[in-house]
């Protein structure tokens, strides 16, 4: 068996829950600002989190929630997200955050699914969430703020809960988000005060957080992504966030300018943005000096582009909801072309050949496993999908072909899944999106797999246009063929206005499959 060890030293985790670590920064920001609300510039300070978090904890443990039971938060990235957050998670119960982008049955589905009792969602969600609630155990729903027909959540509150509620930090699970892992549809994710101890603590022996540090924070932190990396570090640290409840490029410039951020955390639409965009021009953005993008496999000539237009570090990091979700991270300076960087400490890799199961060699290609602190407890109430994902000793198959430099760097290849099979040859999409982008008449694209009688798939690019421009399928090929073999040449091509993403920035490319 060949293990990859993390080049860091490993870190002691704090053996306290979530909200505990999350409280001892906040005391460290004290009357600084800990959250300022983007769109409206309301101030939330630290000492006034602390206070509202563990008065919304007292009410609703008074209203008996405890271990065992379940909240559900349906709203954008807003001061009420962290508060009921951790307010349920001081009380001992589990959150289980909700897409606002989700249709009634999409929320009905987590819902049920979730056994949530209590469903907290912002005013202008309530209509979905009262849909979306029909036939499903949630006896209540809360609005964040004052709305019609629903108490707000200050009704909740009731005297401050002095301490943690005694749980099981290894196993009591404290969030539920959901995710399709490897492949499916949408489970639940059963993530422990443990792994989230744990992943906050390793990205921060990763990354360079400063208490009094100012960053934006529009990744959603429905999202774990957002979750980690923004709202539980950023406070853990003592530094500041802006929110906002989803991401605009004037807004987040203007935001970036006032508050002079110091570090931006994306993911590669957000990358292309920046890189292409003319409104970059108009803002002053001298205060970056790193950004990070996750979620989604960012080309080494799109960070170039970014990292010379705006003049800051332009890398990339890895994870997973099932990881907490960072295995691997950039640390300021140290980036690679390419690479998502080393991985964190406490962790360990193996490349597996996903066809024999054995261990690849040093230097070639294999579905990435980890194991570490921050991989999940499984999946809820789907123990054949845990079971297919988590091994009895603990290693997490993440579905992701990698390949690992003499140096323990990441590079990613592609998802197993989406991996195209042309006569028998593998072809990563993900390769050629970062080339194709590349062109000047290109905006955004993504590749997937179509059918063909004689090499099985090819690969098709649904391309969105650069202003003016309208690429042809020979030009496109013509700027390929010097750069990809010839069986890993585009086929087909469709002009489509938007390409289909989650709001993490993932390419749905099952929408695009399913495409005429």
């Amino acid at each position: 068996m060949t293990v990859y060890r993390s080049p860091f030293p490993d870190v002691a985790i704090p053996d306290v829950a979530i909200t505990e670590l999350v409280f001892a920064g906040l005391d460290r920001i004290g009357d600084g600002p800990a959250l300022i609300e983007g769109p409206t510039g309301r101030i939330v300070t630290g000492r006034a989190l602390r206070a509202r978090i563990a008065a919304l904890a007292g009410g609703l443990a008074a209203r008996g929630l405890g271990p065992g039971d379940t909240v559900a938060i349906l709203a954008p990235n807003q001061p009420e997200f962290v508060e009921t957050f951790h307010a349920v998670a001081l009380a001992g119960g589990t959150v289980t955050p909700i897409n606002p982008s989700y249709t009634p049955d999409e929320i009905r589905h987590q819902l049920r699914d979730s056994g949530a009792e209590l469903l907290v969602a912002a005013p202008a969600l309530l209509a979905n969430a009262r849909a979306g609630a029909e036939g499903t155990g949630v006896g209540e729903i809360v609005a964040t703020a004052a709305a019609d027909g629903a108490a707000p959540l200050d009704a909740l509150t009731g005297p401050p809960l002095a301490a943690q509620a005694p749980v099981d930090l290894s196993r009591h699970v404290v969030v539920l988000p959901y995710s399709s892992g490897t492949t499916g549809l949408p489970k639940g994710v059963m993530l422990t005060h443990r792994n989230l101890v744990a992943n906050v603590t390793q990205v921060e022996r990763m990354l360079d957080v400063r208490p009094g540090d100012v960053t934006l924070a529009f990744l959603p932190y429905f999202h774990i992504y957002g979750m980690t990396v923004l709202m539980n570090l950023y406070l853990a640290v003592g530094a500041t966030q802006v929110t906002l409840p989803r991401f605009d490029l004037e807004a987040a410039l203007r935001l970036i300018q006032t508050h002079r951020a110091r570090q931006l955390f994306v993911a590669p639409p957000v990358v292309l943005a920046l890189a292409r965009h003319p409104l970059v021009d108009q803002f002053d953005l001298s205060s970056l000096d790193f950004v990070l993008s996750g979620a989604a496999p960012l080309g080494a000539d799109l960070a170039a582009a970014c990292a010379a237009r705006i003049g800051c570090q332009t890398v990339q990091g890895y994870g997973m909801t099932e990881m907490s979700p960072v295995s691997h991270f950039t640390s300021p300076g140290k980036g690679r072309p390419g690479s998502s960087g080393p991985q964190a400490p406490n962790t360990e890799c193996r490349l597996v050949d996903p066809d024999t199961g054995a261990d690849a060699a040093p230097g070639a290609e294999g579905e990435l496993w980890v194991r570490g602190p921050q991989v999940m407890a499984g999946y809820h109430n789907n123990p054949a999908a845990t079971a297919a994902t988590l091994t009895p000793d603990g290693w997490l198959r993440t579905g992701d072909v990698a390949r690992i430099d003499a140096d323990g760097y990441l590079y990613i290849v592609d998802r197993v899944k989406e991996l195209i099979k042309v006569k028998g040859f593998q072809v990563a999409p993900a390769e050629l999106e970062a080339l194709l982008v590349t062109h000047p008449s290109v905006a955004d694209v993504a590749v997937v797999g179509v059918p063909d009688d004689e090499a099985g798939e090819v690969p098709k690019a649904f391309v969105v246009c650069a202003a003016g421009c309208a690429p042809e399928l020979g030009e496109l090929q013509r700027f390929c063929e010097s750069h990809v073999a010839p069986y890993k040449q585009i086929r087909a091509i469709s002009l489509v206005d938007a390409i289909p993403k989650s709001p993490s920035g993932k390419i749905l490319r099952r929408l695009l499959r399913a495409a005429p």
